[in-house]
């Protein structure tokens, strides 16, 4: 069987709960609330080039209500030593009590539109968007943030099949809880020191120095990944090969060089048979969505050429667990 390089996607879907923790500026509640014009049209964008995608969503956002909300919220929660870490410290007051009325912590609306579109894939970015590597919390803290966001998933008519940990905290210890709740696969970071999965506390502005100057200078590889290599373990890492940074009013002068940092990975992937996985936030594309979303049109279109071209295949991450799961898949 001949194999062909597979083209991944996927979003953190959040709000507010991904950033809440955060010192933000006093005008990012507009690249929040910009995700519900965002959204709809990404879809649209993926559906125009037959692209399928995953949104890895926090499980709060299902809910419509507050008291549905309060409903599924496991008894016990995650004691982090730093209580910011924790929504359930103080946050919750901040939650109106339904949909209609709070847009930053609620969004079964627009997960019912992705639903409308087949080829996307609903995953999960855990319930509370868990930060599975700082202190205080346990394992049988996240598994029973998990199972609240599976089951308030399967309230919805959704299966859960894939997760993206929140910050990409990814932490060894906790595969083993993904695995026994039927999670097929989980995105990993991108083999390179200053991607590695670390706290809060370790994430030093020389690491994210060196994240800025890779997104726009080929410094670490192309980060695509040998299908062989991703199918030695169950459940399937998947790792991450890039940030789709936002466009920057302060930094556009080097747009083309970033774009042209995305694509040649992109070729690269389709002509060595490997696996390239994108991600970025809905809410990054909240604000400045003209340049975003033209920027975006020409990854996609670039897509389109190579799939054309080599056969690079667009798959969600279940897809691909599937794929690895398949008997016709040879390794």
């Amino acid at each position: 069987m001949k194999h062909t390089g597979k083209f991944i996607i996927s979003l953190d879907f959040e709000l507010l709960w991904g950033v809440r923790d955060k010192e933000m500026s006093q005008t990012y509640d507009q690249n929040i609330l910009g995700v519900w014009e965002a959204l709809p049209k990404l879809l649209q964008a993926f559906e125009e080039h037959n692209v399928r995608a995953t949104f890895a969503t926090v499980g709060f956002l299902f809910a419509s209500t507050k008291k549905e909300l309060i409903e599924y919220t496991p008894s016990q929660k995650p004691n982090y030593i730093d209580p910011n870490l924790s929504p359930y410290n103080g946050h919750f007051e901040l939650v109106k009590s339904h949909e209609d009325d709070d847009q930053y912590h609620f969004a079964s609306r627009l997960i019912e539109i992705i639903r409308q579109y087949p080829n996307q894939e609903i995953a999960t970015h855990t319930f509370s968007h868990y930060y599975c590597l700082e202190q205080g919390q346990t394992q049988q803290d996240f598994r029973n943030d998990l199972l609240a966001a599976i089951k308030i998933a399967q309230h919805k008519g959704i299966t859960l099949e894939s997760l993206v940990f929140p910050r990409n905290q990814f932490n060894d210890e906790y595969v083993a809880i993904i695995k026994e709740l039927g999670l097929g696969s989980y995105r990993g970071n991108e083999r390179v020191w200053f991607h590695q999965a670390a706290k809060g506390e370790e994430e030093s502005l020389f690491k994210r120095a060196f994240r800025l100057l890779d997104a726009y200078l080929n410094i670490s590889g192309h980060h695509c990944y040998n299908l062989e290599e991703i199918a030695q373990k169950e459940p399937y890492d998947i790792p991450s090969s890039r940030f789709l940074r936002p466009y920057s009013t302060r930094l556009k002068v080097l747009e083309p060089l970033r774009l042209r940092r995305i694509l040649k990975s992109m070729t690269y992937a389709a002509q060595h048979q490997k696996v390239y996985h994108l991600w970025w936030h809905p809410h990054n594309f909240g604000i400045h969505q003209k340049e975003n979303f033209l920027f975006l049109d020409k990854i996609l279109k670039h897509y389109v050429s190579l799939n054309a071209q080599f056969g690079f295949e667009s798959l969600t991450m279940s897809d691909l667990s599937d794929l690895l799961k398949s008997s016709k898949y040879n390794g």
